[in-house]
């Protein structure tokens, strides 16, 4: 399974990219406007550091805006993906992208159904909101496994972006189920690094050595 990074902080992206773990980069308006920096100059450093997809999101309602928007996006390097909303315009951007040879992320699905009309309309990725369903009290993961299903027994090259994720278990989850993808948050990175029990080890190894030394 491949680890996208969810934020838009370049210091975030550079730390966790060291690692060698990070396979690509997602972004929305929210994300950009914490960085408090141009949405264009945050993209096109994000493309510098990571050599994989970069979700840029457009904010047109209308498939025709979005069109608009995406062109200039997907000029700034040709890593860019445009996020588009799970919308009837959402789709109909998708198509129309396609056409023209620019990849597509459609965001916020939170159905089976709308994974499937995504993958027809020509997306290269979904995104299922995991977090969010659980919040409303339906298993998120569920809809990953669903989908996983859907796309295999059609051999739909579109990739299963597994987002909304709040923990480690998300991401385990994720892979368990068969996701192509797990967009992560720099601080669930950081948390699947860690283990107190590594910590007890590393600390007990480096107390051996000490004692070797004498």
């Amino acid at each position: 399974m491949k680890i996208f990074l969810d934020t838009a902080i370049v210091d975030e992206i550079r730390a966790a990219h060291a690692w060698g773990v990070v396979d690509g980069v997602t972004t929305n308006p929210s994300l950009i406007a914490q960085s408090g920096r141009r949405f264009e100059d945050v993209v096109k450093e994000i493309c510098a550091i990571v050599d994989g997809p970069v979700s840029a999101e457009v904010i047109s309602v209308d498939a025709a805006g979005m069109v608009a928007e995406a062109r200039p996006l997907a000029a700034i390097h040709k890593n860019v993906v445009i996020k588009v909303p799970m919308t009837a315009e959402g789709l109909k951007a998708a198509h129309a992208l396609k056409k023209e040879g620019i990849r597509t992320n459609v965001t916020l699905i939170f159905s089976p159904a709308q994974a499937l009309l995504a993958a027809k309309a020509g997306a290269a990725f979904v995104s299922p909101f995991v977090g969010r369903l659980d919040d409303v009290g339906h298993v998120g993961m569920e809809l990953v496994e669903q989908i996983r299903a859907i796309f295999d027994n059609y051999a739909f090259a579109c990739e299963i972006i597994t987002a909304s994720v709040r923990s480690p278990l998300h991401v385990i989850d994720a892979a368990m189920a068969g996701a192509d993808i797990a967009t992560v948050p720099y601080k669930v990175l950081e948390q699947c690094l860690k283990h107190p029990l590594t910590d007890i080890g590393m600390e007990r190894f480096l107390k051996d050595w000490e004692k070797a030394k004498k």
